[in-house]
Order: C-alpha cells, then structure tokens, then sequence
C-alpha cells in the first residue's frame, strides 16, 4: 500500500475518534447533569457527566498547577506530535500500526481539545461486573487503549522494525 495513502488513513482515523469523541462529550454535557448516574444496561454499564481536571482515574487532580500543566497539557503534546512524525516518517512500516498510533493520537487530542477548552476532560462511561469495574472515562480513553493494546500487538509482531513487503 502507498505510503501516503497509509498516511491518510491514519490521518482519517485520528479525525473519526476525535469527532466521536467529541460529540458523545457533547451529548453528555447538554443531556446528562452533573453527577447523574443513568443506568443503561441494569448497572452494568452506566452513563454519568463527571468533569475530571487529573489524567487517567483523577490522577494528578491536587497537583500544583505548574505540574499539572507540564504532565497534562505540555508533555502530552509533545507525545502527539511525536506520534505524528512517526507515523509519517515510518509509514512504510504496516498499515496496522499506522492505525494503532492514529488511535493513541485521535483519542490525546480529544482528551486535550477538552483541557484547553473546558481546563477538564468530561467522563462519562462506568462499566460494573462486580468484582471487576472501571474508573468512569470517555471515548478518548477507549480509543487510547484500543491504540496500546494494538501497538503491543504491533511489538510482538516485530512490525516496528520490519517493513511490509507491499510497500
């Protein structure tokens, strides 16, 4: 496959998790209060409107705001431009990790479209199977591990040091 057409797919896959990110954001701001809880399947699964101003399960919520802004709005841009480099510069290398690193950045802008925007990220989602449950996240969050588990995929696979053969 063309480099550059790898590259826009990427490229498009970044933009279709950020918009779903962003729109079922949007819906939970405008239909859902504050702290509210909707079941949508029993308990299992529930909806709820939490604004976090932390990282991953609230951390870093009571930092000093020097270092939350270096750990949640600096670094993380650096790492999604990076990415994007080397999705770009590697995109050579195979079309399904040109797609977990688009997922990884996809849902980083999402997440940080909403700390510039709103100086917090809306979570919402809450799965619940008794003894296993998740923190409360967003669709940002999903589109981050579906992206991290695809890149350990991608390392077993050695396809970060090998190129494809259809290149």
């Amino acid at each position: 496959m063309n480099r550059w057409i790898k590259v826009l797919l990427g490229v498009s896959v970044i933009s279709m998790n950020i918009s779903c990110d962003q729109i079922t954001k949007s819906i939970v701001r405008s239909q859902v209060n504050p702290g509210e809880m909707i079941p949508v399947i029993k308990n299992y699964l529930t909806l709820t409107n939490i604004e976090n101003t932390g990282a991953f399960l609230s951390l870093g919520e009571s930092w000093l705001a020097p270092v939350k802004m270096f750990f949640l709005m600096l670094l993380p841009v650096v790492f999604i431009l990076f990415g994007l480099y080397y999705m770009v510069r590697f995109s050579n290398r195979s079309i399904v990790l040109i797609i977990s690193i688009a997922f990884v950045i996809g849902g980083g802008i999402g997440n940080m479209i909403d700390r510039f925007k709103f100086k917090s990220v809306t979570d919402f989602l809450h799965l619940d199977f008794g003894i296993v449950q998740t923190g409360i996240f967003n669709m940002a969050d999903v589109s981050i591990v579906i992206g991290i588990i695809s890149l350990f995929y991608c390392h077993s696979q050695n396809y970060f040091h090998t190129e494809e053969s259809s290149s």
